[in-house]
């Protein structure tokens, strides 16, 4: 006997809803969309990035004066140039002293700055973008009013009205190599100008270091402040510091707008990537020349960077040994 009423004739069971198909993308297929999203970035950039090195690379093998197109085949000559040319290697040298102000000094007060701004209880947000602000700043825009305004050299600039006041007499900055304050100027420059960007840095790895770590110190009898920041807060911070010591080396190497726009024409304190220019585009156009020193400044690079992500760990876990 069918128990089927007339409810159930009026309300029949609800079905299943049948799955919807996958949405596909334009035409339905997704790989086009993929090169359609992200052909345009590789194409500009084999165009602007991969093909110019190519290039550069092929140049550097060729007598290259005035001409992109060379026909001679010079071997590794530009090369033994380069490596002979006191001009380069003076460079190189001026790039080591350089590096041995800005990187240890950019360390330093980018983790303190991390280290204050971390501890604050209120605006912090607006310190954080204080600090950060300068990172936006153009460089040759900075180089301008350090040089112009701050360190014009004249006594009615900043730095000799200041020292003025303590009975200094006016110092010409950026005239004269000796004494070298022209190291002031560029420091100074350069630390306003990257600090801020570091400073974000460490200061999310400061946040993210777990507070059990603290309170376990306090409990064990650690005093806060130089043995907490020793033993707990500098091992938790090694990857960072390692990177960001990584990252103020290769920028060291690529120094080019605030030495071309404080020092000019000036033959003394030239960066690699400044002789670099004046020799590929100055009076003798020697792209061979320069293609070479690019080369080799680019293996230097790499050398460096490998050397001392080897020894400072680079890629390990933070406050792992």
């Amino acid at each position: 006997m069918s128990t089927t009423t007339a409810r159930d004739l009026a309300d029949p069971a609800p079905t299943k809803p049948t799955p919807a198909a996958p949405r596909r993308g334009l035409r339905g297929s997704r790989t086009l969309n993929f090169w359609l999203f992200t052909g345009p970035f590789l194409i500009g950039l084999a165009l602007f990035v991969y093909v110019p090195i190519g290039w550069s690379l092929y140049l550097s093998f060729f007598e290259a004066r005035f001409t992109v197109t060379p026909e001679k085949f010079t071997g590794f000559a530009n090369y033994t140039y380069m490596l002979t040319n006191p001009d380069f290697v003076g460079s190189l040298g001026t790039f080591t002293v350089f590096a041995a102000f800005i990187v240890p000094t950019t360390w330093a007060l980018s983790l303190g700055l991390a280290l204050l701004v971390n501890r604050l209880r209120f605006l912090r947000g607006f310190f954080r973008s204080v600090f950060f602000l300068p990172t936006a700043c153009s460089y040759v825009a900075a180089a301008l009013i350090w040089k112009m305004s701050i360190f014009s050299g004249v006594r009615f600039g900043l730095m000799n009205t200041v020292l003025d006041w303590f009975g200094v007499e006016n110092i010409a900055w950026l005239a004269d190599p000796s004494p070298p304050w022209y190291w002031v100027v560029i420091v100074s420059a350069r630390l306003w100008l990257q600090s801020g960007f570091y400073m974000i840095l460490f200061l999310a790895a400061l946040q993210n270091i777990p507070g059990e770590l603290y309170e376990a110190a306090a409990i064990d009898g650690a005093k806060p402040g130089w043995q907490t920041f020793r033993h707990i807060t500098l091992p938790q911070l090694r990857a960072t510091s390692t990177a960001v010591v990584l990252l103020l080396l290769i920028a060291a190497y690529q120094a080019f707008d605030e030495f071309f726009n404080l020092l000019s024409k000036t033959t003394w304190g030239r960066p690699p990537l400044v002789e670099l220019y004046y020799t590929a585009l100055g009076e003798n156009q020697d792209y061979g020349a320069g293609s070479a020193g690019a080369v080799i400044l680019t293996v230097l690079i790499c050398a460096v960077t490998l050397l001392q992500g080897k020894f400072l760990g680079f890629g390990k876990g933070e406050g792992t040994t």
